[in-house]
């Protein structure tokens, strides 16, 4: 193949259809402008909704009565189960703390702390926290408590002792827990067999108005990022294609002789390939030159005020150079060979 013909052919064509080849590659300077202003965007946008989601926690309050132990076994019990993230304890006095910094006027007059020691988890999929909250929930109890807990079985009705008593009893396998406690039901799961840990848990909050705004707003605006950047992606390569096929279009006389001559699909092919890779390359590297402009004057000055603008989830401009080029040279020079099929029939 004599690559130097057609590298002659593709410039001699660019000199000679100087108004169509300035159109496309003008087309893909703008396309590629707004791609890489775009693209910087939908990230930040997409970091900051991940961000927001990563504020959805499940609060667990302890029993007050619960003993030191309890509160080890049922960390380790967090810990272990799925879509969980992370579990911090935080202690009655640690929330007082926090809710004084707050609103100091309102707890000035207590003369004791009500709040109660609470572990803090949360969710590894924000999605699935009604799940995590049905699996937290504290055990309710299978009889009334009695005095003597060791004879359940003993002086109770039917119902009490199954509950309460018979080892080998179908009913109060399900609800064992690890620590050889009295027999639960786990309200969230009554297949759990950590239901026992969860024996110091007082109350499971959510907060399920927030949480839902939360998930809502932040699932509305990924989904819409995620639209207009396809939109975008779509309406650029077919911008850039029917630009450059109109470039072809007015060519249509000289391919038509080329064809009949004899000449090759692919001897007619290559020149405007290369055409359209010197097209795109033209116009890929103005964009790059006025996105660097840009970034230098106006991002990197403002980036310390605006926080968008510095978020770490936003693409590196190297990467996004490369990935803008790459995108301008493939999508020119796959125009300029599609574009050439109706031609190449006579």
């Amino acid at each position: 193949m004599r690559i130097g013909f057609f590298l002659k052919e593709a410039f001699r064509a660019l000199r000679r259809s100087a108004a169509p080849s300035l159109a496309a590659v003008l087309t893909v300077l703008l396309t590629a402008v707004v791609l890489g202003v775009f693209i910087p965007i939908v990230q930040a946008t997409t970091g900051t909704a991940n961000e927001v989601r990563g504020r959805v926690v499940v609060d667990v309050y302890v029993k007050k009565t619960a003993q030191p132990g309890e509160l080890a076994e049922l960390r380790t019990t967090l810990e272990g189960l799925p879509n969980v993230s992370e579990v911090e304890f935080i202690s009655k006095q640690q929330a007082l703390d926090q809710e004084i910094e707050r609103n100091p006027e309102a707890y000035e007059l207590l003369g004791a702390n009500p709040l109660p020691d609470a572990f803090r988890v949360t969710p590894e999929d924000p999605d699935g926290v009604a799940a995590l909250v049905a699996e937290l929930q504290p055990p309710e109890e299978a009889a009334p408590p009695a005095g003597d807990g060791g004879t359940a079985g003993e002086g109770g009705g039917a119902a009490q002792g199954q509950a309460g008593a018979g080892a080998g009893a179908p009913n109060g396998a399900p609800g064992k827990g690890p620590d050889g406690g009295p027999d639960i039901v786990s309200a969230g799961s009554t297949e759990t067999a950590t239901a026992g840990a969860f024996s110091a848990v007082d109350e499971v909050r959510n907060r399920e108005e927030d949480t839902e705004k939360i998930l809502s707003a932040t699932g509305l605006v990924k989904l819409v990022t995620a639209v207009l950047a396809a939109l975008l992606v779509f309406a650029s390569i077919a911008l850039v294609a029917n630009t450059i096929r109109l470039s072809i279009f007015a060519r249509r006389r000289e391919i038509e002789v080329m064809r009949l001559v004899g000449a090759t699909n692919w001897f007619i092919r290559w020149p405007f390939v290369i055409e359209g890779m010197i097209v795109g390359i033209l116009g890929g590297a103005a964009a790059i030159g006025l996105l660097y402009a840009a970034k230098i004057t106006f991002v990197d000055p403002l980036s310390d005020r605006f926080a968008l603008l510095a978020a770490p989830e936003t693409i590196d401009f190297a990467l996004l150079v490369t990935l803008l080029l790459s995108a301008c040279v493939g999508v020119a020079a796959l125009g300029s060979g599609f574009g050439l099929r109706r031609f190449l029939r006579v």
